[in-house]
Parts: C-alpha cells; sequence; structure tokens
C-alpha cells in the first residue's frame, strides 16, 4: 500500500473528509488530495502531522511497515530526537552505521567534523 492510499484509510477509519483533515493539517483539501492519489508527496512536516495526529509511526505511513503501531513513546521520541552526536558517551553506547556497517569511533568524529564544515560554508 502506497502512502497516499494510508493516508486516505486513515482518514476514512476515523471519519474524516479530506476537507476536516485537511483543516487539521493546516494544508489545503487539494494538496491533501494529491497526497491520497499518489501525486505528490507530503513534506516532512505534515507526515510527522498525519502520524501524530492519527498515532502511527511515519515508518507506517511511508510503507516501511504493515503495522502502524509501531510508534515510539514520548520519552523515547523526545530522547532520540534530541541526541547529540558530538558527545563522546552517545558515541560510545550506540552503534551508528553507513551501508550496514557499523562506524568506527575515528569515522563518526570524521563524520562529525564533516557536517559541521558543510554547515559554516552554507552559513556564509
Amino acid at each position: 500500500m502506497k502512502y497516499g492510499e494510508r493516508i486516505a484509510s486513515l482518514r476514512e477509519k476515523h471519519s474524516l473528509t479530506q476537507e476536516g483533515l485537511s483543516s487539521k493539517l493546516g494544508i489545503t483539501r487539494a494538496s491533501l488530495s494529491h497526497y491520497e492519489n499518489n501525486r505528490r508527496e507530503p513534506d516532512y512536516e505534515t507526515i510527522v502531522s498525519i502520524a501524530n495526529l492519527f498515532n502511527v509511526s511515519i515508518d507506517y505511513l511511508i510503507g516501511r511497515t504493515d503495522d502502524p503501531h509501531i510508534v515510539l513513546d514520548e520519552d523515547v521520541r523526545e530522547f532520540v530526537d534530541s541526541l547529540e552526536l558530538s558527545n563522546e558517551k552517545i558515541l560510545e553506547k550506540f552503534s551508528l552505521t553507513v551501508d550496514g556497517m557499523k562506524l568506527t569511533p575515528e569515522e563518526a568524529k570524521r563524520f562529525i567534523a564533516f557536517v559541521r564544515a558543510e554547515r559554516s560554508i552554507n552559513k556564509g
């Protein structure tokens, strides 16, 4: 099932019209129609809003899982959203992977350095 079908299914399951859901999301009914018909993809903020409204995971909305109830606990979600990768203890406790291979501590530090350099370039 594509993301549009999932959004439409959730909307119907909760007895909402397109007008009602679009109003709750702060988007136009036309935008919602485009999403439901897979003509356009919702932006990140809209996906998060839909997931929060229907209490489903983003992975469910985008089709990574068929289980809509795999939703992070609020405390866990807040923790994950605020992870600071430059913290040495975080790097020691968590396994960061790229292409299925664990980053070494040195690779993780270089990754963080790369992101910082790119940000400083983009500021100028």
